[in-house]
């Protein structure tokens, strides 16, 4: 678990945690993360087609955010989510991401709907 400074602000603290999640690979890991206990590299690996020096790269701003903990077992190292309420924040973002696309779709649909402009000639 990261321990926090008490000097920073506790919205600068926030924004850390933001910055943790601001990266679509950084969001899918956590994504195969919320989807069951814990994942080895080679799984995640598998399952983002990252390399691995670039998986390694967003493993590490997550740890250092404390979004996953990770875990040694012999030459195999697991990460598991920091907090469960991260699975939670992953299907708030969902559910936000749903309502922003059915209203885009929406408007998309009202903007096919206005009368045809005709060519200029």
């Amino acid at each position: 678990m990261v321990v926090l400074d008490e000097r920073k602000p506790l919205y600068e603290i926030k924004a850390n945690l933001f910055k943790g999640l601001a990266h679509p690979h950084r969001i899918r890991v956590l994504e195969i993360l919320s989807t069951s206990d814990e994942a080895s590299v080679t799984e995640m690996l598998a399952e983002t087609g990252l390399e691995a020096s670039h998986l390694s790269q967003h493993l590490s701003v997550l740890r250092r955010y404390g979004l996953v903990i990770a875990e040694r077992r012999a030459s195999v190292v697991y990460y598991r989510l920091a907090l469960p309420q991260i699975a939670e924040l992953l299907r708030v973002a969902r559910a936000l991401l749903r309502e922003i696309l059915t209203d885009s779709h929406a408007q998309l649909a009202s903007v096919e709907s206005l009368p045809v402009i005709p060519d200029a000639r």
